[in-house]
């Protein structure tokens, strides 16, 4: 299946139906009256935000939606019925935007949400309906009501409480895979990741869920490389995971690079906490390891923590900070519910690490009290 994170559709709710001019003509009854029944309401278009849906592919070969008109009326008072509604299902997360692509129309946010858009037209008075004491046979019948339409745009952003950015090949999608089931395409080249992926890390007793989007290169804001339209999808984010690759020669630089993009980005990505890390240690020496560490601190301002996606060393820490400020945004905004709740896609109970070098790693850290993590000392166990 192919992702799909914005489409252009045309909506039309449905025309009412049309009165009916009627009179009632029945043996023995001398002045039967008028009788003609009211039309039916047209149909709505209604939004419907489901859990088991990721993209917005569907909108991909058809782009316009019709409600069906209301019926007619008819004569013995009969009113004629509603049209069928239009119910377009989305994936949690799609915004429905206006045709200039800058007024929100709506938000929908957790599965389960529904809304009508454009509702559709009332139906016509009945001749029954103009009957009066001077007018007792009236012969007017309105038509119905036309419908609303328009063109809007979907736009689907992701909702995870972690996003990880970084330059293409800081081994985004490796750590994914390496803390979640989630199995993104991996390769030794750039712009392996052509769209987000998500998964659900699993720390203790919390989860959380990880949106891995491609990675930015200078001058995204301004349409190099694959620009910077999916970083739409970290906007929800709670906090930020920055991957720096060890491996470049200004480890430093590389940080600035994204940095600035996110700034250009706006949407407040740049005002986001953030988490770095330094990744592909494993091939590094220690001094060089130290080296870049410092120059990463200074670079950021904060403690950048080493870790290494394919051995699997240093990814507890680095979930724990992670965990750390979502268990703070939550506190912040406990109405807000957690990313995995709203999408469906919790997973409690299920192994949250590779095989390998993620469990090797299971004895070389212990959780503290507070929830945070810390390197365990063997010495003090004996």
């Amino acid at each position: 299946m192919k992702f799909l994170d914005q489409a252009k559709i045309f909506i039309k709710s449905g025309d009412g139906g049309a009165g009916s001019c009627s009179f009632r003509r029945e043996k023995f009854i001398e002045f039967g009256g008028p009788d003609g029944g009211d039309g039916g309401r047209g149909g709505d278009v209604v939004i419907e935000c489901v859990a088991n849906l990721n993209t917005l592919i569907d909108y991909r070969y058809q782009q316009h939606f019709k409600a069906g008109k209301g019926r007619h009326g008819a004569g013995r008072n009969m009113t004629g019925g509603k049209g069928p509604d239009s119910v377009l299902k989305v994936p949690v997360g799609t915004q429905i935007l206006d045709e200039d692509r800058e007024t929100v129309l709506a938000d929908l946010t957790a599965a389960g949400q529904s809304l009508v858009l454009l509702k559709g037209g009332d139906g016509g008075y009945g001749n029954q309906h103009y009957k009066t004491s001077t007018n007792q046979a009236p012969r007017r019948a309105d038509p119905g009501w036309p419908g609303q339409e328009m063109w809007v745009w979907l736009k689907l952003k992701l909702i995870a409480d972690a996003g990880l950015v970084g330059l293409p090949n800081a081994g985004k999608s490796t750590f994914l895979a390496a803390v979640t089931r989630a199995r993104p395409k991996i390769a030794d080249y750039p712009f392996t990741t052509l769209h987000p992926n998500l998964g659900v890390a699993t720390l203790g007793e919390e989860e959380f869920v990880l949106a891995d989007i491609p990675g930015l290169i200078e001058g995204a804001h301004e349409g190099a490389g694959i620009g910077d339209r999916f970083l739409g999808h970290v906007e929800r984010c709670r906090v930020l995971l920055h991957l720096v690759d060890g491996t470049e020669e200004d480890a430093a630089e590389t940080y600035r690079v994204v940095r600035h993009e996110l700034a250009a980005y706006g949407g407040g990505l740049a005002e986001k906490p953030e988490v770095v890390a330094l990744n592909k240690c494993d091939a590094l020496d220690p001094e060089a390891i130290k080296a870049k560490l410092a120059a990463l601190e200074d670079a950021c301002g904060q403690a950048v923590l080493p870790l290494s996606g394919v051995s699997g060393i240093g990814l507890k820490p680095v979930l724990g900070r992670l965990a750390e400020h979502i268990r703070a945004a939550r506190a912040e905004d406990p109405e807000v519910p957690a990313a995995s709740a709203a999408t469906g896609q919790a997973k409690r109970g299920s192994p949250g690490f590779a095989q390998g070098g993620a469990e090797e790693d299971e004895d070389e850290w212990a959780q503290n009290p507070d929830g945070s993590w810390s390197p365990l000392d063997v010495d003090d166990e004996d």
